[in-house]
């Protein structure tokens, strides 16, 4: 409509100026997302990458086509949860699910007990896709077990046979409520800088999930559990660079936990730092010596910040068999350290298990300083989609969605 018709009529500027304006807040709104200063209100401290909207404008000037690829500008995920919507918005407009309702006294379902609630779970999972379809079988079978597991497995927990009156409670949520989450979720994707995608080599936590990934060549290497801050010690969503790796490592107890845990443990017990491996130290502080019982374990994992967190082992290894792993002081807790020791340090510095070990176990505090450093970043997903739009949902463990989604449905 701008280009020169032959009849010698003048541009309009209003309308250029108009439209203009509209292209900016369109990019501005798919690219950029809510303002910077709102995503630390919620939280999140990961920098945002600065989107040149000009540059782009004349990449769709050349091939306009690709403004149906716009969401190649945002992180990948974004394109994963994108398509997960899709999914659920039209389960929403087929009617959605029914909600499972346990027989009075029923604290649980497993494979050979029969009922309506049992036809009720076997109807639900066919709705999202868990099961092929709904043969209306009210008998808990082979292939509703399976089904199962194949829920919790993509939920990244351990199934035991049993469903819980928590899972059932899960999957009593509305599809509305999913449908909203997996919009905030794209709208956190918006966040992220996009140039993740194309690193070969980066640490990744997501708190809710309670997973590490260790991507080495662009492809995921190694997974772990991990334990996270519990809610009155929140682990901060930021990112970093590992630098270094402490074997053997000493815990310098933070002030804050010398006040409330380790002064008042002193006060019922005289021998409380010997009886915890503690001293003090330069006068004033207080240091937990190396060994099996420090509560770093045997390796951590620094990338220096402001928040003083980082990645560590933990003698605490119960704790990864909990489905809730909230527990820690803040500082991200790795089921597999020492697979990622051996990991990193391989291929840094040619290291082998045997050495890693030794490292490890020496009884005294050393260093290996990498070569290369590897980014870290610490995110916040609740919903988190493969490439086939197939969405895994975890709990807000630090209540983050509902602020997120009133600053998104505000008018």
């Amino acid at each position: 409509m701008f280009q020169d018709s032959g009849r010698g009529e003048k541009p309009n500027v209003n309308s250029e100026l108009l439209i203009s304006g509209m292209y900016f807040y369109w990019a501005d709104k798919t690219m950029g997302g809510l303002p910077a200063d709102k995503s630390r209100e919620t939280g999140w401290y990961l920098p945002r990458q600065h989107t040149d909207y000009v540059a782009y404008l004349d990449t769709l000037m050349q091939d306009p086509q690709k403004i149906n690829g716009s969401s190649s500008k945002v992180f990948s995920q974004y394109n994963n949860l994108k398509k997960g919507l899709q999914k659920y918005r039209d389960i929403e407009k087929k009617g959605g699910w029914k909600t499972i309702n346990l027989a009075n006294g029923q604290k649980s379902l497993k494979e050979g007990d029969t009922g309506t609630a049992v036809a009720a779970l076997r109807a639900r999972l066919a709705v999202e896709g868990y099961l092929k379809a709904d043969d209306k079988k009210r008998e808990f079978d082979s292939e509703l077990n399976d089904a199962v597991k194949k829920y919790e497995d993509i939920h990244y927990r351990s199934y035991k046979g049993i469903v819980t009156e928590s899972i059932i409670k899960e999957l009593n949520i509305p599809v509305a409520d999913r449908i909203r989450t997996i919009a905030v979720n794209m709208e956190r994707c918006r966040w992220v800088p996009t140039g993740i995608d194309k690193e070969k080599e980066y640490i990744a936590v997501n708190i809710p999930s309670y997973r590490l990934r260790y991507v080495r060549d662009g492809k995921i290497d190694l997974t772990s559990n991990v334990v996270v801050g519990k809610e009155a010690n929140r682990t901060v969503i930021f990112s970093g660079k590992m630098s270094y790796i402490v074997f053997s490592p000493y815990w310098n107890v933070p002030p804050s936990i010398v006040e409330k845990e380790i002064k008042p443990g002193i006060a019922k017990n005289p021998n409380y730092l010997a009886d915890h491996n503690m001293e003090y130290y330069n006068g004033k502080h207080i240091r937990q010596k190396p060994g099996g019982t420090n509560s770093l374990g045997l390796v951590k994992f620094m990338f220096p910040n402001t928040n003083n967190i980082y990645l560590h082992d933990t003698p605490a290894k119960g704790l990864f068999n909990k489905d809730d792993r909230a527990y820690s002081h803040g500082c991200v807790r790795v089921e597999k350290a020492r697979e990622l020791a051996i990991k990193i340090t391989g291929k840094d510095g040619g290291w082998n298990e045997a050495k890693v070990d030794k490292a490890m176990n020496a009884g005294k505090e050393n260093s290996y300083v990498l070569k290369k450093k590897i980014p870290v970043y610490l995110t916040y997903f609740t919903a988190w989609a493969d490439e086939n739009g197939n969405v895994a949902f975890f709990d807000d463990v630090y209540q983050r969605d509902a602020s997120l989604a009133s600053l998104l449905y505000t008018k």
